[in-house]
């Protein structure tokens, strides 16, 4: 079982100046095994450093997190992360850095060899094994991020902004491929992105966050059929989904403008 549990995480740090600021606040949630979930919110409302305490990347404040039902207080091979930033190493070949975890691991390199095949045929690069990423365009290197993510066979795959650096219509591809990958390998994943757009083409359920501190405000079922087609986003259903996500991103926002130029005010008295 690969089912995720937040159990009333917060999360806060101490500040010179402000003293206690709090950057998530009780959040409690559960993603359940196989299921695709994605959390937006307005700027600085704390879904990547709620991602990062899942991740082991961050420690909670107060609550916790269960992979499996085992505590995840730090780093561990159960869960992968992918990043906005490739993070590939640029002096390492395409298959290299897919089997770069494996090899610390010690795999014998005939199954390292199997792994990485079968993970370039997956996210389509069965012919770049020999490339250095120099070599790749943004989406392509991306896709090299997630197959050395899912190299470990992490149980859960944590993703923050992945897409968020790439153009549109590579993003739009690179969502269908990430969708492909889904369905055919079988994944928990939590995905951390402003696009409402992707969030709603994408996940089963919307994790909608308050401004900072943040708190789910909302959790919203997807009910689209699978598998998804971008002609989608026309439709009337996914148009009332994301006027329901934008109110209340917008109604955040704006609290949190609020909340800023109150804090200004105090201040300055």
């Amino acid at each position: 079982m690969s089912e995720v549990v937040i159990a009333n995480v917060s999360v806060w740090f101490d500040d010179r100046q402000r003293g206690r600021v709090m950057a998530v606040d009780d959040v409690s949630a559960t993603i359940g095994d196989g299921e695709f979930v994605c959390i937006v919110g307005p700027s600085g409302c704390g879904k990547s450093t709620l991602l990062n305490v899942i991740g082991g990347l961050a420690r909670p404040s107060a609550g916790a997190v269960f992979v499996d039902q085992r505590p995840a207080s730090g780093p561990g091979p159960d869960r992968g992360m992918v990043f906005q930033s490739y993070t590939l190493y640029p002096w390492l070949t395409v298959r290299a850095n897919i089997e770069f975890g494996l090899q610390l691991a010690r795999m014998p390199s005939r199954q390292r060899r199997a792994i990485s095949d079968r993970l370039l045929e997956l996210v389509r690069l069965e012919g770049f094994a020999d490339a250095y990423p120099k070599a790749l365009s943004g989406g392509m290197r991306q896709r090299v991020a997630i197959a050395r993510a899912l190299a470990n066979n992490p149980l859960v795959l944590l993703m923050d902004e992945p897409f968020g650096a790439l153009d549109a219509q590579t993003r739009a591809l690179m969502q269908e491929l990430l969708l492909d990958v889904w369905q055919r390998d079988a994944r928990t994943v939590l995905f951390v992105t402003h696009d409402i757009d992707e969030a709603i083409f994408l996940a089963d359920r919307v994790l909608i966050m308050s401004h900072r501190p943040g708190r789910i405000r909302l959790e919203l079922p997807v009910p689209l059929h699978r598998p998804r087609e971008y002609s989608m986003l026309a439709t009337p259903e996914f148009g009332a989904l994301k006027r329901q996500v934008l109110d209340i991103i917008h109604e955040e926002s704006v609290l949190a403008l609020q909340h800023a130029r109150d804090h200004a005010a105090e201040a300055r008295v």
